[in-house]
């Protein structure tokens, strides 16, 4: 191993080491990596540390103008250098000056209706249904479905506790009284999987942040079990610890992608489209946008207001005088 090579591979293990002390997410650590060895190779292999403010701006222009990419991955690249630069290296990017931005366009999100919704619930692959259900019946990401435990679901006050959402918040959500009898019988199926790993000197499940250390013994009981297990166990990335970790949610948005399809929806739409129809549709019955705000986890209720802009009809409500004036023809 060269040089240069052996002071970058010292440097991501720096980086991981402080991801990890903040507990930051797996995907989260993975995607800063990405951007941080891409950031290195662009100035053609130079240590960070001899790295100006001006090449970090020129690195974030290259990804708006050259690479095109959008606000929100612009966005990613530039948390993952400030936190490699503050985190790690111990040094203020107060100074940056200001770097050309990506573009936010205005988009409305995409919404489907109750019947596209029941359509594509009668296609998408059985093993995926339930998840599927949640996304739409209790407004969750496909991040928080998946990342259920057993111990989440409370049958008796037909509610889901989701821990540490986006941004780090828990909130209560509703759990759809017609996914009851599924879940139960779900979590029947679930059970015999983890005592058929206990059985064979397995079934721990991950557990968030110094759980682990301080309840040595939680990892293996019923209640930190994943709602969505995965057919197989695998290596825990960080652990090296042989698991079964939830559902891959590429798996599942893969299921949808064909869903989609093979229920000939023309729209663009994804796990998530799901989470937003299901605020467009609480929003069509009724309910207070508030309310909507909570069930979806939004800090800011402007968040929650882009779903009252899908309700409008299209020119901003306005009546169109067409109808009227055939109708006097006629």
């Amino acid at each position: 191993m060269g040089p240069t090579k052996h002071r970058k591979s010292a440097l991501l293990a720096q980086v991981r080491a402080e991801i990890r002390v903040r507990h930051y997410s797996y995907r989260t650590e993975q995607a800063y990596i990405a951007w941080i060895v891409r950031f290195v190779r662009f100035h053609a292999m130079r240590h960070p540390r001899d790295i100006g403010e001006s090449e970090i701006a020129a690195f974030l222009t290259h990804l708006a103008t050259q690479r095109e990419v959008a606000a929100s991955t612009q966005n990613q690249a530039f948390n993952a250098l400030r936190f490699l630069y503050e985190a790690v290296l111990g040094r203020s990017l107060d100074n940056l000056r200001s770097f050309t931005r990506s573009k936010r366009p205005a988009r409305l999100p995409v919404v489907l209706t109750s019947k596209e919704v029941g359509r594509i619930l009668r296609c998408i692959d059985d093993t995926y249904w339930l998840s599927a259900c949640l996304m739409y019946g209790s407004g969750l990401r496909v991040t928080e479905t998946l990342r259920l435990r057993t111990k989440d679901l409370d049958f008796d006050h037909r509610a889901i506790y989701v821990r540490s959402g986006k941004g780090g918040r828990d909130r209560v959500v509703t759990l759809p009284d017609e996914l009851l009898v599924p879940l139960r019988r779900h979590l029947q199926s679930v059970r015999l999987y983890h005592e058929k790993d206990l059985a064979e000197g397995f079934g721990e499940a991950a557990l968030p942040h110094a759980l682990a250390r301080k309840y040595p013994n939680a990892g293996r009981q019923w209640a930190w079990q994943f709602v969505f297990p995965a057919r197989r166990r695998s290596i825990d990335p960080r652990s090296g610890r042989e698991r079964r970790h939830h559902v891959d949610v590429s798996a599942v948005q893969r299921a949808m992608k064909l869903a989609v399809r093979k229920a000939g929806i023309e729209k663009p739409a994804s796990c998530h489209t799901l989470r937003h129809s299901f605020a467009t549709h609480l929003l069509e019955r009724g309910m207070d946008i508030r309310t909507v705000q909570e069930q979806l986890g939004h800090k800011d209720v402007r968040t929650t207001q882009i779903y009252t802009h899908v309700l409008k009809r299209g020119g901003s409500a306005v009546l169109s005088p067409l109808g009227q004036a055939l109708g006097r023809n006629r």
